[in-house]
């Protein structure tokens, strides 16, 4: 296998196995959505090409039985470790990169480890793995071969490089990666982290350290690199009594970080440990002493150069904290190397002494250095240092000092976060000066939620940052985020909320007790938010007000209004006054019951620039397909009438924009204008039953086609009552209902904001919104409908010549409808009469035939038997049901085929 088929493979089976690893690790803990946990597999079902089977949902559905609220991956991580490196065909390596990695503190290491262990034992699985790695590296390697081809043909031409040239190139390009490997100085890393800050909160500058406090080294208290001094006697040379003497005196200056006579430190490299240079004329028995001692001082210069650069202000409140507890345990260590001196000078000290006292500071000093190398490794900030330091306290369990010292450092360096906690579960407010805290605040503006369909305040205006949430937090991470957000929108009103079970946030290995502390905090922010908006802002009568005129409860008023505006209506919508509608409006509301409604004067008028089919197909095109093709399509309603682009508006203001936001009243208006232009089509199909009776005498002789031309208006009109009926009270009355009755029982705002969107979604789909198919035959069905009200009355009028002058509302009103053509004068004779009458019938049967048939097929397939009603209503009487079985019958042939 070349490097590039490797690569290829290499990074193919990294991605597989992140995504399983994330999977793994959510789906151990009970906070995981079936969302989530839907997006992982699909995702994971596409890296590794797998088709069939029982899809998804299969899987979905074997996870959900056996996730459990407990990580289990944790006891077995070191296992797995050991199991892997057995596997491994360098070992050495793979432990080196594994120790690499911890030390760097990466989230779902041990998850991902564990996976791999299980990995190897299942070979068929393994085999999967490399047959779909192999077939991957084929595609990338065709792909990079025709890549070559192409640039090898386009450089035609060009001398090619001669051998020093291509040395000099592979030389220049192994500096350029060496240079990008290398880690960054810290002024360069403070620039970095104090630019990023700075362009994130212009008006929040950081403070900034005056440029001595780096420039001069002696303030450090580390190791100073300066001229070498006089050459003195060899110290081997001496009794050994004088040179032990002479090297305490030594180690005395080495444990606080100065250079000795025998003794010297070596310069350090970006974040390399200090090592020593010991004169090599020295004693055996002495030196041995002395390197066993001298890691204590590596461990001072580590701690010290850390607390010395991660004191700026650039790093953060959590490692300004941990530091200044670092600070603590090193002034206890200066004190004891104080003693020891003391010790010394009386001339009781001996480097056997000196190796015994400092027993128990070596081991304090080893654990500060190594959570120092850590912290700079892993580049660490905040919620990441808090997940550090308790993984460190948590796996110190069996060795009680280090984990005191541990569980010191982690209660020192959490007050800050808890802080900023503290403020936020208990008032809604965040003080993140350093960019440290799990949540992140975005410039958005909550009035843009009654404007823009697309807008995200809720979701967007506060976000979780996952590598910011500490590891004994992530389960409550999401309660953190809504308890601040239910009470940051109480207090956007201009009302100061404070918890008043307010009490200060301790940082303790038994997480129960914070938990319960978030809890209280959750529960109260969650019933104030839901008082305000259920009883203060009066949401659900909000939402009825809204029912009422867009869902179109209060009859009464839209036979007033539809009487009222049909004549200005039926003018082209660039002819309309808006201010004429507006006025009508507000006449049909003070002359019905919706005079009642305390919210009626929140009611507008808005005129479209499509009609309802046009906007639904665009809606349901987006991210497909014929997105692009719907999107660029045409205009057919070019001379759009006022009846095909009306729909009503709301205004809403916040907070209750927050659950009726524009695109809920998206969703509204699309429902309203559906069910408006079917109540349009009965008005014209009931006028073309009225105008008939008038025009009957007229008739006598034509009684047969009469007669036809009425069973067909009167299966139009029965269609049309039914769809009507359906969507009213099938589909939206019970789901309304249902609804308000979840209302009553719901938590938090989250729960009637799902609730409400649910509710929307399935009157939407039931209503056959959502689904393109059944939207473009009932489209038709009603163009069928108005251009047949149309024809009749045009015809009816024909004999009536004394008449003439009829009403041309009716006429003007039936003549158009969404994307009808412009039909041509009918016959005058009755065979013209008759033919167009049977033609009607045959589009009419067919399409009604169509759609019968496609709610069948949809009901059954996608177990969406609410609309199983409709077919029952409109073949109530088996009409339709020997041809809807031929069809069937049909169809289950061509697919056998």
């Amino acid at each position: 296998m070349d490097c590039h088929q490797f690569e290829c493979q290499l990074a193919f089976l990294q991605v597989a196995m992140f995504l399983w690893a994330l999977l793994l690790v959510h789906i151990h803990t009970s906070t995981m959505s079936e969302f989530r946990i839907h997006h992982h597999v699909n995702e994971l079902l596409s890296v590794l090409d797998v088709r069939g089977g029982d899809g998804a949902e299969g899987y979905i559905d074997l996870l959900q039985k056996h996730r459990t609220p407990y990580i289990t991956t944790t006891v077995s991580a070191h296992s797995a470790k050991v199991k892997l490196a057995e596997f491994s065909q360098t070992p050495e390596d793979f432990l080196r990169k594994y120790e690499e990695l911890k030390s760097k503190n990466v989230r779902h290491l041990d998850p991902l480890v564990y996976l791999l262990s299980r990995l190897c034992e299942d070979s068929q699985t393994l085999q999967r793995l490399q047959q779909n790695a192999k077939d991957r590296s084929e595609a990338c390697a065709a792909a990079a071969a025709a890549t070559t081809t192409s640039v090898l043909s386009a450089a035609t031409g060009v001398s090619k490089m001669s051998m020093q040239e291509l040395d000099e190139l592979r030389k220049k390009l192994g500096n350029a990666t060496a240079a990008c490997n290398a880690p960054l100085s810290a002024e360069v890393t403070r620039k970095m982290l104090r630019d990023k800050h700075n362009k994130k909160n212009p008006a929040q500058l950081n403070p900034v350290f005056p440029s001595w406090v780096y420039e001069r080294p002696a303030l450090l208290g580390d190791f100073i690199a300066g001229p070498a001094s006089a050459a003195d006697p060899a110290v081997g040379t001496l009794a050994l009594g004088v040179q032990e003497q002479l090297v305490l005196e030594d180690l005395l200056f080495i444990l606080v970080g100065v250079d000795g006579r025998d003794v010297a430190a070596q310069p350090v490299l970006g974040r390399q440990n200090r090592s020593f240079i010991v004169d090599a004329t020295l004693d055996t028995s002495v030196k041995e002493l002395v390197h066993r001692i001298l890691p204590v001082a590596s461990f001072y210069s580590t701690v010290t150069r850390f607390v010395e650069e991660k004191s700026s202000f650039e790093y953060g409140q959590v490692n300004h904290a941990l530091t200044a507890a670092m600070r603590t345990l090193l002034k206890e260590y200066l004190i004891l190397v104080t003693q020891l001196e003391h010790v010394h000078r009386r001339g009781l000290l001996s480097l056997q002494k000196l190796w015994f006292y400092l027993q128990p500071t070596m081991r304090t000093m080893d654990i500060l250095a190594a959570i120092a190398s850590s912290v700079d490794k892993g580049e660490c900030m905040g919620g990441a240092t808090l997940s550090l330091l308790h993984d460190r306290t948590f796996n110190f369990t069996g060795d009680p000092q280090a984990q005191e010292v541990c569980l010191y450092l982690t209660k020192a360096a959490s007050v800050p976060y808890f802080e900023i906690l503290e403020k936020w579960i208990y008032r809604g407010i965040i003080r993140d000066p350093y960019s440290e805290f799990m949540v992140e605040e975005h410039e958005l503006q909550k009035e843009k939620i009654q404007e823009d369909y697309n807008d995200k305040y809720w979701d967007q205006r506060y976000t979780i940052v996952q590598h910011r949430i500490p590891s004994f937090l992530q389960k409550m991470a999401d309660k953190i985020l809504s308890t601040g957000k239910y009470l940051n929108v109480v207090r956007e009103c201009g009302r100061d909320v404070t918890c008043p079970d307010a009490k200060e946030v301790v940082y303790t290995l038994k997480e129960r007790a914070y938990v319960e502390q978030i809890e209280k905090a959750f529960n109260y922010a969650s019933k104030v938010l839901l008082h305000f908006l259920l009883e203060e802002k009066e949401l659900v009568a909000r939402l009825r007000s809204i029912k009422h005129y867009f869902l179109m409860d209060k009859g009464d008023f839209f036979v007033h209004f539809m009487d009222l505006t049909e004549e200005e209506l039926r003018k082209p919508v660039d002819d309309i006054a808006p201010p004429r509608l507006e006025a009508l409006l507000e006449l049909a509301l003070r002359m019905s019951t919706a005079n009642t409604d305390p919210f009626k004067d929140d009611l507008k008028i808005d005129l479209m620039p499509h009609d309802v089919i046009t906007q639904l197909l665009r809606v349901l095109a987006i991210e497909t397909k014929q997105e692009k093709s719907v999107t660029n399509a045409e205009p057919a309603d070019a001379a759009l009438s006022g009846l095909e682009a009306f729909s009503f508006d709301y205004v809403v203001k916040w907070p209750l924009s927050l659950i009726i936001s524009r695109k809920a009243l998206t969703r509204y208006q699309m429902l309203f204008r559906h069910m408006f232009y079917c109540k349009h089509v009965e008005r014209l199909l009931c006028n073309v039953w009225i105008t008939n009776k008038h025009a009957k005498h007229h008739w006598s002789h034509s009684a047969k086609w009469f007669a036809a031309a009425f069973a067909l208006r009167q299966r139009m009109l029965n269609f049309v009552q039914n769809i009507q009926y359906y969507m009213m009270f099938e589909v939206m009355e019970p789901t309304w209902h249902l609804m308000e009755n979840n209302l009553k029982t719901a938590s938090n705002i989250d729960d009637v904001l799902w609730h409400h969107t649910s509710f929307l979604d399935n009157c939407m789909k039931d209503c056959m919104l959502t689904n393109p198919e059944l939207l473009r035959i009932f489209s038709k069905l009603m163009s069928v409908c108005v251009m047949f009200a149309g024809r009749m009355q045009r015809f009816t009028r024909a004999l009536r010549p004394e008449h003439a002058d009829g009403p041309p509302a009716l006429e003007a009103a039936a003549g158009k409808s969404p994307g009808a053509k412009q039909e041509p004068p009918e016959p005058a004779s009755d065979a013209g009469f008759e033919a167009s009458i049977v033609k009607f019938d045959n589009s009419f049967s067919l399409l009604l035939l169509d759609l019968l048939d496609k709610l069948s097929i949809f009901s059954s397939n996608n177990c969406e038997h609410s609309m199983i009603s409709i077919i029952y209503r409109l073949d109530f009487n088996g009409f339709y049901t020997e041809r809807l079985e031929k069809m069937a019958v049909e169809r289950s042939q061509k697919a056998a085929a």
